[in-house]
Formats: C-alpha cells, structure tokens, sequence
C-alpha cells in the first residue's frame, strides 16, 4: 500500500507557511482514546510508516535525530506483556500487573526512546524533543481516524522491564504510544484555562 502522505520534500525545498483551519480545529478538539478502548484493527504496515514519519519531523536542535522508536505487534507484543506479567507476579505486586491491561488491549505499541547524542546540545533539549516525537506520533495517528494514547506507567522507568527493550545505558523511554481503533468516541475532560496558567513578562 503507497503512502496517504505527500511526497517528502527534497533537501532545501521551499515550504509554504499558510493558514491551516482544519489543522486547528483538529489540535483544538484533539482527544486522547483510553488504551483500554482500543482494539483490532490496528494501522497496516504502510500507514504506521506514515505515523512515524510525522513522528519525526519534530524540532530537533542540532538535526541529532537524539530518539528512535521500538514497535511492538502482534505474537511480540504479547510475548513483551506476558514477560512484564510474569516479572509483576514474581514480585507479589497485583497492582503492576493490572496496569498492564493499558498495553494488552491495543493492538500496537511504540515505545519512543530518548536517546541523547554527545555533543553542544543540551541533554535537556533532546529529551524534550523525545517528548515533542510521542505528541506528533499521538496526533497522526489520531488525524488519520485510529484511536491513541500516550502513556508512561511502571515498565517506563522499573530498569529491569526497561531491559526487555534493549536500552542502552543512556537512553530513557519516553512514552509507550498505544495504537488501535477506538471501541467507542472519548469523552471530553477537564482542561485548563489558559488564562490561570499564563503571565505576561514586563521590564
């Protein structure tokens, strides 16, 4: 299956900044799916391509590219859940294991893993644009009808689920993307108000 996206512009190519109003109202009703809502069929193969592409055209100081992503499908998946299942039920702890549901119910995850280059960049700015790659890869899948959510839970951060996944010693996972279609549409939350959150600098 070819690709729903536009061509990927050439090197150097001349990008039109325009007023987008679908992309707006998009952004302004944006909503996250709850991961135990989501269910077969996932993206095809073609179509996780284009989410990851999205993914990765996120502010990147220094063009370092500082994170990378691990998919997780199918009979893996699984085999990935059921390894967390077991390190839960080796520690007694009921409560790790029924966190899991978040990530046995949808059909596919991405972890995306902050991976900070050496260098003049600020390790700060590289995890930060780690954190801008699972917004992007959230709302492309969104945009293109899948439900999805962006989720952190113990297996982000316990170092010996984070083994499972190969990280090396400097990188950190940023979040797991859960991806399938929604079972059912999200309801609106609680938001903030801009204004409580906002202040204006003077001299």
């Amino acid at each position: 299956m070819t690709s729903a996206l536009p061509s990927a512009p050439a090197f150097g190519a001349a990008l039109a900044i325009a007023p987008r109003p679908d992309v707006l109202d998009f952004l302004a009703l944006r909503r996250s799916a709850p991961a135990l809502t989501l269910t077969e069929p996932g993206p095809t193969a073609s179509q996780l391509d284009d989410m990851l592409r999205i993914a990765a055209r996120v502010p990147d100081h220094g063009k370092l590219a500082p994170w990378r992503f691990v998919v997780l499908a199918g009979d893996a998946k699984d085999v990935f859940a059921a390894r967390l299942d077991a390190m839960a039920q080796g520690r007694g702890d009921a409560v790790l294991a029924a966190k899991l549901g978040k990530l046995k119910a949808p059909p596919l995850a991405v972890a995306v893993i902050a991976s900070p280059k050496p260098g003049a960049i600020p390790e700060w700015e590289q995890v930060l644009s780690a954190g801008a790659v699972c917004a992007h890869l959230l709302q492309a899948a969104l945009a293109m009808g899948f439900g999805a959510n962006w989720i952190t839970d113990w297996y982000s951060y316990d170092p010996e689920a984070v083994s499972l996944l190969g990280l090396a010693e400097n990188e950190r996972i940023a979040g797991f993307v859960m991806i399938g279609a929604a079972r059912e549409a999200p309801l609106e939350r609680e938001r903030p108000a801009p204004a409580t959150l906002v202040t204006h600098w003077t001299p």
